[in-house]
């Protein structure tokens, strides 16, 4: 739990993923076209991956990855993420973050 949150604290935006995660391809996208460039940890290429996945399920993430963290906070994971889209919230809180670079 302190490397999540170590990880976490040290962008404005934070994202777990994988490279083969479909998914995690798709919320980055959608990152990326709002001008949103959140810094990415591939747990399938760090050594401690799989405990950081557990960790995050642990702190209430549906799934591991994508997992997103605003200053610090865990936002939530791909579900939460295309419902905060869905209603429009979702644009704003990178720019709240301050890691909108559009």
């Amino acid at each position: 739990m302190d490397r999540i949150a170590n990880l976490a604290s040290q962008k404005a935006m934070v994202m777990s993923s994988k490279s083969t995660c479909c998914m995690c391809h798709s919320i980055k996208k959608l990152f990326y076209e709002q001008g949103v460039s959140p810094t990415i940890y591939k747990l399938n290429k760090d050594s401690r991956g799989k405990e950081i996945e557990w960790a995050l399920m642990r702190l209430g993430c549906s799934y591991a990855i994508p997992a997103v963290f605003i200053n610090g906070q865990l936002l939530g994971s791909a579900d939460t993420l295309v419902t905060l889209h869905l209603d429009g919230s979702l644009k704003k809180l990178p720019k709240d973050a301050g890691d909108i670079w559009l």
